[in-house]
């Protein structure tokens, strides 16, 4: 072959080596195919309150899907997060912020969830509810802020939205939480779970070290009760909002080693 022939091909061959190259750098990590992730929103919230982590998850292959429950009764958010678990196929790690941590602690009883994840959030014992574990604690100044309609159900001042759930959040997304908040039924705060699921599932905590809804100290309590690996963000009660980089890896973790 002429010289100018292979110096030809050479040049193409490394060209097309640093295309690849390239190409393979440039694409996200897909190692966690076959995995899913199910997400359950808490009080004050719906399941767009995990927009900023779904795509962190997804980049790594997960299939992640945000619950939509009505928080209504924990009967009724258990039922629709076992729906959601149910349509899975393959390994389940089941996350929930604030409220949904009482829900998962139910629902992850079931076979196909793996680990759980606790972002903010409550994680009772077999026979607990949240007026169980903060029975005896001063009122946190939140409270005096709940607005509760005809029919039962809470929703939080844009004051206290500002001041104590999301004070960390830019005042566009502040207002933006405030109007599109889930009401809360009144009554899920006194109802308890029968088997926590934390006693058979391995669990992760991701505490919210500036939270002025659920007590930091308490969140480290309940971690340290569950035996959970522990991820500390400086965030306020919305971790997934303001630090949705500390939350994903938080659940990819938990991911990788749901089998």
């Amino acid at each position: 072959m002429p010289m100018f022939l292979k110096k030809i091909l050479n040049a193409a061959i490394l060209c097309g080596g640093l295309f690849v190259l390239q190409a393979l750098q440039a694409a996200p990590l897909q190692d966690l195919k076959g995995k899913n992730v199910v997400l359950v929103h808490g009080a004050f919230a719906d399941g767009s309150s995990w927009n900023k982590v779904i795509p962190l998850l997804e980049a790594r292959g997960l299939h992640v899907v945000s619950v939509q429950n009505p928080l209504s009764s924990l009967a009724d958010d258990v039922a629709a997060t076992k729906r959601v678990v149910d349509q899975q196929t393959g390994p389940v790690v089941l996350v929930g912020h604030s409220w949904a941590g009482v829900v998962i602690s139910e629902a992850g009883n079931d076979s196909k969830v793996k680990n759980l994840v606790y972002v903010a959030a409550f994680a009772p014992d077999s026979g607990q509810s949240i007026e169980d574990m903060t029975k005896g604690e001063p009122a946190p100044p939140w409270a005096s802020e709940l607005q509760k309609d005809s029919a039962g159900y809470l929703t939080l001042s844009t004051k206290a939205v500002r001041a104590d759930f999301a004070p960390d959040l830019p005042l566009p997304q502040q207002r933006l939480i405030a109007a599109t908040q889930g009401p809360w039924a009144a009554g899920c705060i006194g109802e308890k779970i029968t088997t926590a699921a934390w006693h058979e599932k391995p669990s992760y905590f991701v505490v919210a070290a500036k939270d002025r809804m659920i007590d930091p100290h308490l969140q480290r309590a309940m971690a340290k009760n569950i035996g959970a690996h522990v991820t500390k963000v400086d965030s306020s009660h919305v971790a997934m909002l303001s630090r949705p980089d500390a939350v994903a890896d938080t659940i990819i973790a938990a991911a990788k080693a749901a089998q």
